[in-house]
């Protein structure tokens, strides 16, 4: 193994990007429809902002980056979140009208399912 340069090494993950088309109309699902808290809201050239939000209590948060050419809104993000309880998370965002798929079973494997926010961007929902 090589030594490695310490100040440059990862040393975590702070922020995931997520392509939105309207950050005012993104905000108001991450906030009211999967209940997370505003972490920054900056604004940014050319009238877009930078947006970080976050389940309450957890390290790790999302960006919810303004979609342009080579950035389409609209894709398999590839991003998981957690929860205790897969189905009632599904329950919970089925009863708000959210674009949810059955949650998914497999022997050694949690419970997930695949849901998507308001500009059809997949996001998995996954049992801890």
């Amino acid at each position: 193994m090589s030594q490695t340069n310490t100040a440059a090494a990862v040393t975590g993950i702070r922020t995931v990007g997520i392509p939105v088309v309207d950050q005012d109309r993104a905000l108001k699902f991450y906030a009211e429809t999967l209940g997370f808290e505003t972490r920054l809201d900056v604004p940014m050239r050319g009238g877009s902002r930078w947006i970080e939000m976050a389940p309450p209590g957890v390290a790790v948060s999302v960006a919810l980056v303004r979609s342009h050419d080579g950035l389409p809104a609209g894709v398999e993000t590839g991003i998981r979140f957690t929860s205790d309880d897969a189905d009632a998370a599904h329950a919970a965002l089925w009863s708000r009208g959210v674009d949810a798929d059955d949650v998914l079973r497999w022997p050694g494997v949690p419970s997930m399912f695949a849901f998507r926010d308001q500009d059809g961007n997949r996001l998995e929902i996954v049992e801890r």
